[in-house]
């Protein structure tokens, strides 16, 4: 989460931990002056009753300071149903929504941070809205055994929002968290490449491990995935393919135990070919990817090259990238 600003002195009764109460503070939670405002602690509720706008405002902010959030946000939703033309109204929509996300209610929370939007597109809290919708998704992310639907979505929702306001106070974070979930998408994937090849299914869980290295090259997953594609290339009888994603994963993680593994399937391969001897040709490519591993600027498009014998062994190009942290 995004450290907390200078904004979040303003309310020192608050008993939230998440750093994202200081990024819903600010003109928002001013409360309203007025007669009335003092007059309806204690007693206001979610009842509908025709009240003015100071009232109600205050109500829920009082209830907010509190960390009454379930009710603060019935009060919030009544100040823009009974004041919709209000200028209170448009700030009740955002804390509305960040009073939902503090009771864990993300469905409601995106609801009303949406509704903000389809109203106040342009409006400077717009930047906020977005964060908060993808931080209502993130939060829903489960495990790798599930479905990864709303994992995707938290992905798509930081994306639009570093695409449209790639400098607000709400970016840095939200770029870091996209890290992460692209490493949570990639270990979905591997989870079902994994399952396939434990199945003998090796075209379905080619697939899988390609799409991994095609798709989530950065991540943590890349250097496993290229070594169960080399598996799943040698299960196949494909050894041109097998070599080339070994190739790829020494060029790019040599100190790995994934390179290793790949280094010794390569080596042993010859003796393991179910169907006659190899021709000279395929004999030839696990010898040399066994002995020097070829270079590849390129983790997806690497064209494996050949060492000569006698020759220094040219020095691997580390593909740069972004290293995710765990979730």
């Amino acid at each position: 989460m995004a450290s907390l600003n200078a904004s979040a002195k303003k309310l020192p009764m608050l008993k939230i931990t998440r750093p994202l109460l200081a990024l819903a503070l600010g003109a928002a939670l001013i409360p309203l002056t007025g007669c009335g405002g003092g007059s309806t602690r204690g007693r206001a509720d979610t009842r509908y009753v025709a009240r003015d706008v100071n009232t109600l405002y205050n109500a829920a902010y009082d209830r907010l300071q509190r960390g009454n959030y379930q009710t603060a946000a019935a009060l919030f939703d009544e100040v823009e149903r009974q004041h919709p033309y209000s200028i209170w109204a448009r700030r009740a929509q955002l804390m509305s929504a960040f009073s939902y996300y503090a009771i864990n209610d993300y469905t409601k929370s995106i609801e009303s941070a949406r509704r903000f939007l389809s109203i106040h597109p342009g409006n400077r809290a717009a930047p906020y809205a977005h964060y908060l919708i993808a931080l209502s998704y993130y939060e829903q992310i489960s495990d790798v055994t599930r479905d990864q639907g709303v994992t995707q979505q938290a992905l798509n929702s930081f994306g639009e929002l570093v695409r449209r306001y790639p400098n607000s106070p709400y970016s840095d974070d939200a770029r870091l968290k996209m890290d992460l979930v692209r490493d949570h998408l990639a270990g979905k994937e591997m989870e079902v490449g994994r399952f396939y090849q434990r199945r003998r299914q090796w075209l379905a869980s080619a697939t899988r491990f390609r799409t991994v290295v095609d798709q989530y090259q950065t991540t943590t997953h890349a250097p496993e995935a290229l070594m169960r594609l080399t598996e799943t290339y040698i299960a196949l009888g494909i050894p041109q393919e097998a070599q080339r994603a070994a190739a790829v994963l020494g060029a790019n993680y040599p100190n790995t135990r994934w390179y290793r593994r790949a280094y010794e399937l390569m080596e042993a391969y010859p003796r393991q070919r179910p169907l006659g001897r190899p021709n000279q040709q395929e004999a030839a490519a696990p010898t040399d990817i066994g002995t020097t591993p070829p270079p590849a600027t390129d983790v997806i498009n690497a064209t494996p090259q050949v060492t000569t014998p006698g020759e220094p062994a040219p020095q691997p190009t580390p593909t740069p990238g972004p290293t995710p942290q765990q979730r």
